[in-house]
């Protein structure tokens, strides 16, 4: 990568993080210090913490859209702008309707797919997929660090301290984006970054995207639901002050990751992805399950929630590379924003759903819930085919034309370990995917030798 390129990747990350870390760190703590609000009832309380989710997943498609039109930075500004303005509203609220409208607002600065396109055009295709990786990465540790930060953060600040902070992660945003990240020299259309409106319906008709669209949407449901009871099993039963629930957090998410990296390594390399990936939702079924059991004694907490993360964090990281392998070749984007718009829906659904259930059934309810409703889900994704042991493989070429992109398109088929090819002469760029222990690369080079300016580098989706 140029110096351009790791800039760009870095900033971007950053940019993420700070989001993300501004998203979830109240997730550990918001029904324990949001429960005393002017107003609070527990379906309220559920209703706030999922609110982020509805608008998010209204917006998020549109936002990247308009980025094409605008700009991407300044789309990207207005959405922080938007969140660290909803975090203020929830910061001065007095009432847990205005932390309602706070996190709807938070939610409306929808810059996932705008930062997503601007990855793009920052980024040669050959190197595109190393900037990807590390945003979903710079995700991953927001996560982790906000699981362990929010709890001391939310004992020393309070609930109005953590919606200031979060404030102030959006403001490092934006100075990252105004002084780190690079300006794109052109602003253009990418089709495995991007939606595609036209192509929407082509991904909710595909029967194996749509088996894991429903599965993130689940995933999300599970996490905020479960993180409404949860703290609040911690207090009651365990009677563990707030601050030292990160002691809780913290060896459970570092074990979890340990078990969950030769899974990922046994999944991608001995190519067992869907044994590995139904094996990730029967790990969430059997920590619901404990949770429900055991929720009031903290080893079966501590025990329950080693296997949830395990199985969470696990399929964090295969289902998009299970999206990737599933999409045709022309809508990895179109399937990624789906995706995206299904875990917001989730988590909307998760923060309702589980505040009416603790209102109506208390805390147990919901990890029965949880639990039933991840063995639809195993059953669901049970009859989802094998996924192909398929890499992303990204090109520039320059080609005058459509029928000679065709051409090459159809030669580029025929070579072995080639799955699938689209030559977009408008874009410049040739999108395969590939089987790279079938791939001869000097056969690919020698093909494209008269329209490449890089040599091919197959990369990971």
């Amino acid at each position: 990568m140029t110096a351009t390129e790791k800039r760009a990747a870095v900033g971007l990350s950053l940019i993420y993080a700070f989001r993300m870390l501004g998203l979830f760190m109240i997730l550990p703590v918001f029904s324990l210090l949001a429960g005393d609000m002017k107003g609070a009832t527990p379906q309220l309380v559920g209703l706030a913490i999922g609110a982020y989710g509805f608008t998010q997943a209204l917006l998020q498609i549109p936002f990247g859209l308009l980025s094409d039109k605008i700009g991407r930075k300044t789309v990207i500004s207005f959405g922080l702008i938007l969140f660290a303005a909803g975090s203020v509203v929830a910061a001065e609220a007095q009432d847990i309707w205005t932390i309602i409208a706070g996190r709807a607002l938070q939610g409306s600065g929808a810059v996932a797919a705008a930062i997503m396109a601007l990855a793009a055009d920052l980024t040669r295709e050959d190197h595109r997929t190393k900037a990807m990786a590390m945003i979903g990465m710079s995700i991953g540790m927001a996560f982790a660090i906000s699981m362990v930060a929010g709890p001391i953060l939310g004992h020393w600040l309070g609930l109005s301290g953590l919606f200031w902070t979060t404030a102030g992660l959006a403001g490092l945003g934006l100075l990252v984006l105004l002084t780190v990240v690079p300006n794109p020299v052109t602003i253009r259309f990418h089709r495995d970054a991007e939606v595609q409106p036209a192509r929407v319906t082509s991904v909710l008709t595909h029967p194996d995207l749509l088996r894991l669209d429903f599965g993130i949407l689940c995933l999300h449901l599970i996490l905020t639901a479960t993180f409404l009871a949860l703290p609040l099993a911690l207090s009651e039963y365990a009677e563990i002050a707030t601050f030292k629930h990160s002691y809780v957090y913290l060896p459970v998410m570092a074990l979890s990751l340990a078990f969950m990296v030769p899974l990922v390594i046994v999944a991608e390399k001995k190519r067992k992805l869907k044994a590995v990936f139904l094996l990730a939702i029967a790990l969430i079924a059997v920590a619901q399950t404990g949770l429900a059991q055991f929720h009031t004694h903290l080893y079966g907490i501590a025990i329950a929630l080693l296997i949830f993360f395990t199985g969470f964090n696990l399929l964090e990281a295969l289902l998009p590379s299970l999206i990737s392998k599933t999409a045709p070749v022309d809508l990895k984007g179109t399937a990624m924003g789906v995706y995206s718009s299904s875990q917001f829906i989730g988590a909307f659904l998760g923060g309702t759903s589980g505040g009416w259930l603790i209102g109506n059934y208390g805390l147990e309810a919901v990890f029965w819930f949880c639990s039933g409703l991840t063995l639809l889900w195993f059953l669901f994704a049970s009859g989802m085919k094998p996924p192909r042991p398929v890499s992303s493989l990204l090109l520039h070429v320059e080609i005058r034309n459509r029928r000679q992109a065709d051409q090459l398109a159809r030669k580029l088929r025929k070579l072995p370990g080639v799955q699938e090819a689209l030559v977009v002469p408008d874009e410049g760029v040739a999108y395969l995917k590939i089987d790279k222990q079938q791939l001869d690369i000097d056969h690919l080079q020698h093909l494209l030798s008269r329209f490449t300016q890089t040599e091919p580098q197959p990369v990971e989706s």
